[in-house]
């Protein structure tokens, strides 16, 4: 083991992030979810998904089947997101409310999750129905918060929805001394089914401004976007113009808004919202020129392809810009001759001048996952990743290698095979 060489200065970078908020009612997931995940988008090159739901399965049995097992929409997303090379990288679970993150393995030994955290805010703070959940993790050494919530319903509840949350953002604190309070993270996401309501339009109005797409008309009396001009902490929070039909509430199984007794307006209840701290709150297209961290809005939109919900799923879509404060990883590792299923593998690894390691770190030996179509390739590759324990993360992954199945026999003159390794 050697210290490493000195780092270079590290050139800026972009990643693309995807976020996905839906209130799933429920459901079970449906067969299909590409439109959802952007798969068939070949425009798109996502580095990270980022996933929160709400009001998933939590009875009493669900709940004792998931503490033993994956849920089954977490086991579905990592299934899928698999074999595209991305692995989850952390997840928390607060009754009904799921956050997941996952991210391209090449990106793990440049993400460290310093803390999970949940926020219930429903019945006195105590029932986790409602509330928050939190992920904080440090990318390419920029802190960054994500949070899913779920506030309170109703029309007349808006006053207890900004309470909510306050509350959720002010129970973020984290017991490292070295950590930043979560208004001076570099970036908060911050999304899910936060409730917000249209006011003082009647039924048929809005209906009818949705019908003719004169989605303006409505934006005025959104609840959220009223209380940005008067809360300026929540002024401080960025979203994307709603461009699309109000996602709540819908007849299962259909397009239909509301057809029950209730007849329930119309809203747009599932947001994205985004803090920076490093770039200044007016225009978000716009980027300050000197910022070495920045983030772009590429799309804000609805799925109404997806029916098991009386909601629509959201989906905004980013491009983080930002000069990595990390640009080399803790642990460089990689195999030492040719690897065979016959002989042992021996690996090397340098680690970095400032990184403690622990008798509890291990290696591991991963397969990797790759879309043959991309690839005239198709035998197996391999990865090395080496965890620490003490950073409780991965903090160092080999390039793909290849382990052949056997070793190669020769003849020599004397018609006697010897191995040849």
């Amino acid at each position: 083991m050697e210290a490493m060489s000195p780092r270079t200065e590290p050139r800026c970078r972009t990643l693309s992030i995807h976020v996905v908020t839906w209130n799933v009612a429920s459901a079970a997931p449906p067969p299909d979810l590409s439109d959802l995940l952007q798969l068939n988008n070949l425009n798109l090159n996502l580095d990270i998904y980022v996933i929160g739901l709400q009001e998933l399965n939590c009875g009493i049995m669900s709940l004792l089947s998931d503490t033993a097992f994956e849920d089954p929409w977490s086991s579905y997303f990592m299934d899928v997101l698999s074999p595209l090379s991305f692995v989850k990288v952390s997840s928390v679970r607060m009754q009904g409310l799921l956050l997941l993150i996952f991210a391209k393995y090449q990106h793990l030994p440049f993400i460290q999750v310093l803390s999970t955290k949940s926020t219930p805010t429903g019945l006195f703070g105590y029932w986790g129905n409602k509330g928050g959940v939190n992920i904080f993790l440090k990318l390419y050494g920029y802190y960054v918060s994500i949070i899913n919530c779920h506030l309170p319903p109703h029309m007349a509840n808006n006053d207890q929805r900004l309470e909510h949350f306050d509350r959720i953002l002010e129970m973020q604190n984290f017991e490292a001394q070295d950590t930043p309070n979560i208004l001076d993270h570099d970036l908060i996401l911050w999304f899910g089914d936060m409730n917000f309501r249209i006011e003082d339009f009647g039924l048929h109005f809005v209906r009818e401004s949705i019908k003719n797409q004169r989605y303006s008309d409505l934006w005025e009396k959104d609840q959220l976007s009223i209380a940005k001009r008067h809360d300026p902490l929540l002024r401080e929070f960025q979203e994307g113009s709603l461009l699309f039909p109000p996602t709540y509430k819908f007849d299962k199984n259909s397009n239909n808004y509301d057809t029950s007794e209730k007849k329930r307006k119309p809203a747009w209840t599932d947001r994205v919202l985004w803090r920076l701290k490093r770039q200044s709150q007016t225009d978000f297209h716009t980027p300050a020129l000197s910022a070495p961290f920045a983030l772009f809005l590429r799309s804000y939109i609805s799925h109404m392809v997806y029916t098991i919900s009386d909601h629509k799923p959201v989906t905004c879509t980013f491009d983080l810009e930002l000069k990595p404060l990390v640009s080399a990883p803790l642990i460089t590792l990689l195999p030492e001759g040719p690897c065979t299923m016959e002989s042992d593998l021996l690996i090397s690894y340098c680690l970095a001048a400032d990184f403690l390691s622990s008798a509890w770190d291990w290696i591991g030996l991963y397969k990797v996952y790759i879309d043959i179509s991309d690839i005239p390739e198709t035998e197996d590759q391999f990865l090395l990743f080496y965890y620490s324990n003490n950073l409780q993360s991965v903090v160092g992954i080999s390039k793909p290698f290849k382990i052949q199945p056997f070793s190669f026999l020769e003849e020599d003159p004397l018609d006697e095979a010897q191995p040849q390794i």
